[in-house]
């Protein structure tokens, strides 16, 4: 699907490679840089809400993370990488986020006053399936916890998963393989 331009013709950028994108953002041309920005912030929102708990310090962190790209751009070495390198970003700002707030008390949670027959039955086995998997991932010891983000949310390789966490490729795999089996175990019931 194409997004449309303000006169509603199709936007020719949606079909440009990143790499095309970022050389030509690296050359000044915003217009691709936003392309880049609207394509992989969905992602990058989805897994720092995952790493924060919380949409607004993601919202901000994904912002921050857009704004030190288009400083460092010209940084980028393979732009055919793109997504994995503004996924490294928001990895580092969101760390960099959990390490300098205090420790918070979690709210209680409260139950939606929507009468169950308003919500489709589908829409209620999601979210229970969400909440399981939420609490499987709490379950799990942090550092398995960020190998399986790292992996299974922003796609990063063993690699990139291990050079991101300072530890090595097999390292990573392995903390990546014990998360998935306590997770694989708990989530036992929805399968």
């Amino acid at each position: 699907m194409f997004s449309t331009g303000a006169d509603g013709t199709a936007d020719p950028r949606e079909d440009v490679s990143d790499a095309m994108l970022v050389g030509r953002a690296t050359d000044g041309d915003v217009s691709a840089f936003e392309t880049l920005v609207r394509r992989h912030a969905p992602m990058m929102r989805a897994y720092t809400v995952r790493m924060l708990g919380s949409v607004s310090a993601a919202d901000d962190v994904v912002q921050d993370s857009f704004l030190l790209a288009w400083r460092q751009l010209s940084t980028l070495h393979d732009p055919t990488a793109v997504r994995a390198w503004l996924m490294k970003i928001a990895s580092r700002q969101a760390l960099t986020r959990l390490r300098g707030r205090p420790a918070e008390r979690a709210l209680p949670e409260r139950e939606c006053a929507v009468p169950p027959e308003s919500q489709p039955e589908s829409v209620a086995i999601r979210n229970a399936q969400l909440r399981a998997l939420s609490a499987a991932l709490e379950a799990v010891s942090e550092d398995q916890r960020q190998c399986w983000l790292l992996r299974e949310v922003a796609g990063l390789s063993y690699e990139q998963i291990a050079e991101e966490l300072c530890i090595s490729p097999s390292t990573a795999r392995g903390k990546l393989a014990r998360a998935r089996a306590n997770i694989y175990a708990q989530m036992k019931g929805w399968r």
